[in-house]
């Protein structure tokens, strides 16, 4: 039998390395889209998946990804990770740098989500589901580069969900709300140190990957379109 596919658009070595290990263990052939592939050299040993590169702002590139896909198996499940953020005061803003942000962070969900939609919607089933953050709902100062692009993919994500629901295929959007553990070396920030005092303070992106799975496989009588998923220590 073909294993279902999962195609992990925005790879990195957080969640999206969460995933595709839970995703493979679970017996699905995942894809994984990334600018540098290079960084995901040692995932793809440890899982076997596919890498491939990937410019989600770019029409031509993602149509790429999912050829790609299409020729591992029967897609299933796709997950939009990629983020775009411009940082600083609204008066000091590179406009440049908040045109890219937009362009990966909401213009690359679409691109990625038409893509999975006309597969999905031909297969009758399926998820496609939105990585978001606080910024998707709340703007705050110095946040605008972020806060836009994040309130666009949770626009079309809902509308994706309310278009999409009723042919069988599920669209969710996630809303992190706090800072993601690190699970690989050298992902912790100067500016983020360890709090062995605080333990839990951070999101464990293996526990988010488990959510998501488990969205995916929701019964569809109770499917849910939006989730926050914060620490028992994170403030409203």
């Amino acid at each position: 039998m073909t294993s279902d596919v999962a195609v992990i658009a925005g790879a990195g070595l957080g969640l999206s390395a969460s995933l595709a290990r839970l995703l493979t263990k679970e017996g699905f052939r995942v894809v994984l889209a990334a600018r540098n592939l290079g960084k995901l050299s040692t995932l793809v040993d440890e899982t076997g998946a596919l890498a491939v590169e990937t410019e989600v702002a770019d029409v031509a590139s993602v149509e790429n990804l999912f050829d790609v896909a299409d020729k591992a198996g029967p897609l299933s499940l796709v997950v939009f990770n990629a983020s775009g953020r411009a940082r600083g005061p609204i008066a000091d803003l590179d406009p440049e740098s908040v045109r890219q942000a937009l362009l990966v962070g909401a213009y690359g969900g679409f691109l990625v989500g038409q893509q999975a939609a006309r597969r999905l919607l031909s297969r009758g089933s399926g998820s496609i589901l939105f990585t978001g953050a606080t910024a998707s709902v709340k703007g705050f100062p110095g946040s605008a580069g972020f806060a836009m692009p994040k309130f666009g993919l949770r626009g079309l994500a809902q509308s994706m969900a309310r278009e999409l629901a009723p042919k069988n295929i599920h669209v969710a959007h996630f809303i992190i709300d706090g800072v993601i553990a690190p699970n690989e070396p050298g992902q912790n920030r100067p500016d983020r140190p360890a709090e062995p005092d605080r333990q839990d303070r951070r999101l464990s992106p293996d526990a988010i990957a488990e959510t998501y799975l488990a969205t995916h496989r929701q019964h569809r009588s109770a499917w849910t379109w939006e989730l926050e998923l914060r620490p028992w220590l994170e403030n409203f």
